[in-house]
C-alpha cells in the first residue's frame, strides 16, 4: 500500500509539474508574441513567476517529498536559496494575483481613469513593488540561521524545519502580507465587481421588455393577438435568462476566489499553527500535502487568468492552425486586432450576466435582416434596382 501511495504520489506530482510547464510557456508566449497583447503585463508577469516556480521550486519539491530521494543532502548554502527561491516565488505569485484583481476593478468600476492612468511606466512599477517586497518578506526567514558548513537532508531543507532564530516572526509576517492582505483585497474587489456586474444586468431587462413591444398598432385579429402574446410571453424567459446570467457571475467569483483559499488557505495555516506549537505536528508528511496543494496554484493560475479569456484563446487557436498550415476561414466572432485590448475576466463576467438583447446583437444578421438592410442604404449612381420577387 505504501508503494502504491507513493507511485500515485509521485505521478500527481510530476503531472501537475508539467502541466504548470506547459499551460505558463503557453499563455506567456501568446502574450508576447502578440503586440496588442503586451498590456497584459501583470499576466504575462503571473505566468513568468509559476514558470520560474514550475523550473525550480517544483521539482526540489519532488526532491523533498519523495522517499525516492531521501538520501539527498543539502549543504546550509543550498537549503538556505532553496527556501529564499521558496518563499519569494510564493509572495511575487501572490501579490500579482492580488494586482491584477485591483487592475480589474477599475477597469469595470473606473473605466475612464483606467484608460488614463494605466500605463506601461506604472505597470513596471507595480512589478516592482512585487519583487520588493517578496526580497525583503523572503530575508526574514534566513535570519538566525546557523553559519558553517553543515548539512540537512532533503526532506528537513522546508520553511517548517527551518533553523531560523525568528522563525515565529517570520511565519507570522509572512501570513499576514502575503495571504490575510492579498484575500482581503480579492473579497473586496470581486465583491464589488458582481454587484456591478448584477446591477448592470437588472437595467437591462425593462429595455428589453419594452423592446419587444411592437411600435406600430393594427385593428386586425392576427395583430392584437401578436401584441397580447408578445406582451405577455417575453417576460417569463427573460427573467430565468437574468437569473442565470447572475448565477454564472457568480460561479465565475466562486471559482476564482474558492480556487485562491483551497491552494493557500491550508498552507498558510499549517505554518501558523506549526509556528505556535512547536513539536505538535508529527512528521513532514503535513508539510508534504500543504505544499503541494499550494503548488497546485502554479498550474491552474494560467487557466484562470490566461485561457479564460477569449482573446487569448482565440490567438492561440489562431497560431495553432498557423502552425500546422491550415486555412484560418471565417471567424464568427471578432478579430483579436478589433476586439478590446483589455478584455479579461471583466468581459466573460458581463457576457455571463448579459441578456437576450446582447446575445441577439453577437449573432450574425439573418437573410432577410441583411435585406431590409440593404433597402435602407444609400442607392448607388447608375445603379439598377432589383424588384424584389
Amino acid at each position: 500500500q505504501s508503494i502504491a501511495q507513493e507511485v500515485v504520489g509521485l505521478f500527481c506530482m510530476v503531472l501537475l509539474t508539467l502541466t504548470a510547464l506547459v499551460a505558463n510557456t503557453v499563455v506567456m508566449i501568446v502574450i508576447l508574441k502578440t503586440p496588442l497583447f503586451r498590456k497584459f503585463i501583470f499576466v504575462c508577469h503571473l505566468c513568468v513567476v509559476d514558470l520560474l516556480s514550475a523550473i525550480f521550486l517544483m521539482p526540489l519539491g519532488i526532491i523533498s517529498s519523495s522517499s525516492c530521494f531521501n538520501r539527498v543532502i543539502y549543504s546550509i548554502a543550498e537549503c538556505q536559496a532553496l527556501i529564499f527561491l521558496n518563499v519569494c516565488f510564493i509572495c511575487a505569485s501572490i501579490l500579482t494575483i492580488s494586482i491584477i484583481s485591483v487592475e480589474r476593478y477599475y477597469y469595470i468600476v473606473h473605466p475612464m481613469r483606467y484608460e488614463v492612468k494605466m500605463t506601461i511606466r506604472l505597470a513596471v512599477a507595480g512589478v516592482i513593488f512585487i519583487w520588493v517586497k517578496s526580497v525583503l518578506i523572503t530575508i526574514l526567514v534566513l535570519v538566525g540561521w546557523p553559519q558553517g558548513n553543515g548539512a540537512t537532508s532533503a526532506s528537513r531543507c522546508t520553511v517548517y524545519w527551518s533553523p531560523g532564530a525568528h522563525k515565529e516572526i517570520f511565519v507570522i509576517i509572512f501570513s499576514i502580507a502575503c495571504f490575510v492582505l492579498p484575500t482581503v483585497i480579492i473579497f473586496a474587489v470581486y465583491c464589488r465587481v458582481y454587484r456591478v456586474a448584477r446591477m448592470a444586468s437588472q437595467q437591462h431587462a425593462p429595455a428589453q421588455a419594452q423592446a419587444v413591444v411592437p411600435r406600430h398598432r393594427s385593428d386586425s385579429i392576427a395583430s392584437q393577438v401578436t401584441i397580447i402574446t408578445a406582451r405577455n410571453l417575453p417576460l417569463p424567459r427573460l427573467m430565468p435568462e437574468r437569473f442565470l446570467g447572475s448565477n454564472k457571475a457568480i460561479l465565475t467569483l466562486v471559482l476564482i476566489v474558492g480556487q485562491f483559499l483551497c491552494c493557500w488557505l491550508p498552507f498558510f495555516a499549517f505554518h501558523l499553527h506549526s509556528s505556535f506549537t512547536a513539536g505538535t505536528v508529527g512528521g513532514g508528511h503535513g508539510e508534504m500535502v500543504v505544499t503541494w496543494i499550494a503548488y497546485s496554484s502554479f498550474a491552474i493560475n494560467p487557466f484562470f487568468y490566461g485561457l479564460l479569456n477569449r482573446q487569448i484563446r482565440e490567438e492561440l487557436a489562431r497560431l495553432r492552425r498557423s502552425c500546422l498550415n491550415r486555412p484560418l476561414g471565417q471567424e464568427l466572432c471578432p478579430s483579436v486586432s478589433e476586439a478590446s485590448v483589455q478584455e479579461n475576466f471583466l468581459l466573460f463576467l458581463q457576457r455571463a450576466t448579459c441578456t437576450l438583447e446582447t446575445h441577439a446583437s453577437c449573432i450574425s444578421p439573418s437573410p432577410r435582416n441583411r435585406l431590409d438592410q440593404t433597402k435602407m442604404s444609400f442607392p448607388i449612381p447608375g445603379q439598377v434596382p432589383e424588384e424584389s420577387s
